[in-house]
């Protein structure tokens, strides 16, 4: 008996020895197939431990899946995936799929200098639209969205010229964040300084005129250690004549909201005096809005945790209002005396300003998210909004049903706070991932028209800050795109 048991090892041993696949690998393969200890096991694909483009690649290598290992076809050979980061250069599921990612994205960079003309839709092309719309299949509105559809799907990427009075400090900075006024005429940044802390500028876009695209950086000569939370323009003096930014506390001091007027950076107005400069202590605001209705005429909101602020900044009167969480998005309406929050357990809610207490109805709409929301966008007519989440949900609503009417698909979020960009006139939906993509939909009918990569390696501390007009650098401007990162700024424009 023992030795029948001895002669059919051997015939197993000289069967894997004959096998080409066992010839092929040498013996750490053998110790590494060794690892599956039950039948069961060798036939499942174990997708939480391996990468899902590891089991499409050892399958056209001919090569079993081991769960808790990779199979690398240029080696030919199977490695551990390590459970953490405290080694020296191991291999993690992190690290793969970071190498999958950055290999995707340079593909798709070459595919987009390669490709002149790109397709938003399946048979959408200039000559087609131009048919249709002289058959009568089109009217006036139909083809002015669809014409910006294609023109968005054809921008091409050209690097845009910073010019400064410190171009060491452009060379060195990193942008942070872009928010472009009202008329498209100016980018208020903010760079984070490589000593620590951040700083504040002001971009003309006057000279972003093709095929020289040249912009000016103004600068101002003051700069914080404290992180910015959340920045918009407000409108104290003139249309635009303040930058509100909320900063976070450190150490003992404070956070507060600040009001910077923009003619500390330049004077955009021949003769204008420096305007407001104040600051109102506001302990962790991680949200601010500025009101342009008149029944709220120079106030601004902060969103605090479990609390909304409303601060006239003349008076200095305010209101306060009590949440359940913390507000991480405002919006004022324009036309009806409403605040729009978006909160971090999901919930939006609106506050009529004309209630003076937190009595019985001043929450007027109520709507709901699965998770933190981070952005809230109320369209033109007042009868929908927009808002986007930390689960990569991007959601229409109608605000006189309280329903959801449309979502936006591939969107990329975890826990980042992102925002959203919305373009009624153009028709598009502009957002940037975590993935460091750049995607647009159309608004109609959430269409996935363009993804766009970033120019440099994908980082969770360098996703681009992007700005959409339909004219850039003024009243006679074209319509595009501006993308921020690292030192470096983009033009994707229409011409």
């Amino acid at each position: 008996m023992h030795k029948n048991n001895r002669q059919n090892r051997r015939r197993v041993r000289r069967g894997h020895q004959q096998n080409p696949w066992f010839r092929q690998h040498g013996s750490d393969e053998r110790c590494n197939t060794a690892a599956q200890q039950s039948p069961q096991d060798s036939g499942r694909a174990d997708d939480d431990e391996a990468p899902s483009t590891s089991s499409g690649t050892a399958g056209s290598s001919s090569a079993p899946d081991l769960p808790g290992y990779y199979f690398d076809p240029e080696k030919k050979r199977y490695f551990r995936l390590l459970p953490g980061h405290n080694n020296c250069n191991p291999l993690t599921k992190e690290s793969i799929r970071h190498k999958e990612m950055e290999s995707k994205r340079l593909q798709l960079l070459e595919e987009e200098d390669k490709q002149k003309k790109k397709i938003a839709r399946m048979g959408f092309n200039a000559s087609s639209l131009l048919q249709k719309s002289k058959l009568g299949f089109l009217n006036a509105t139909s083809y002015c969205r669809l014409a910006h559809e294609l023109r968005v799907s054809c921008m091409q990427r050209k690097k845009v010229q910073i010019q400064s009075s410190d171009p060491s400090a452009l060379a060195s900075d990193r942008f942070n964040l872009i928010l472009a006024d009202t008329n498209s005429d100016r980018l208020f940044t903010v760079n984070d300084v490589k000593v620590g802390g951040s700083k504040y500028g002001i971009i003309s876009l006057r000279g972003l005129k093709t095929p020289s695209l040249k912009v000016h950086m103004h600068e101002n000569l003051y700069f914080t250690n404290r992180k910015v939370n959340s920045v918009c323009w407000a409108s104290l003096n003139h249309l635009d004549s303040h930058i509100l930014l909320c900063l976070m506390g450190i150490a003992e001091t404070p956070g507060c909201a600040t009001l910077l007027p923009a003619s500390l950076f330049v004077s955009s107005h021949p003769g204008e005096r420096p305007g407001m400069l104040c600051s109102f202590r506001i302990p962790g605001a991680w949200s601010c809005a500025w009101s342009l209705n008149i029944q709220a005429n120079n106030c601004f909101s902060t969103g605090l945790s479990r609390r909304v602020l409303v601060t006239n900044v003349v008076t200095g009167h305010r209101q306060s209002f009590g949440t359940s969480s913390d507000v991480l998005a405002q919006q004022f309406a324009l036309m009806a005396p409403l605040l729009f929050n978006g909160c971090r357990s999901g919930e939006i809610f609106a506050i009529d300003l004309r209630c003076r207490n937190q009595g019985k109805g001043w929450k007027a709409t109520r709507l709901f998210h699965d998770s933190a929301v981070t952005s809230v966008q109320i369209l033109q007519e007042e009868q929908n909004l927009m808002a986007s989440d930390m689960a990569g949900t991007i959601k229409l609503w109608d605000l006189r049903t309280t329903k959801c009417i449309r979502q936006y698909e591939g969107h990329v979020n975890e826990y980042a706070y992102l925002p959203l960009h919305v373009h009624e006139e153009e028709g598009i939906v502009v957002a940037v991932g975590q993935d460091c993509y750049t995607r647009i939909w159309s608004f109609h009918d959430a269409c996935l028209l363009r993804t766009i990569p970033s120019p440099h390696p994908t980082s969770k501390s360098d996703i681009p800050s992007v700005a959409f007009s339909s004219r850039l650098g003024g009243f006679r401007g074209a319509p595009g795109l501006l993308m921020a990162v690292q030192q470096d700024l983009y033009c994707f424009s229409y011409s």
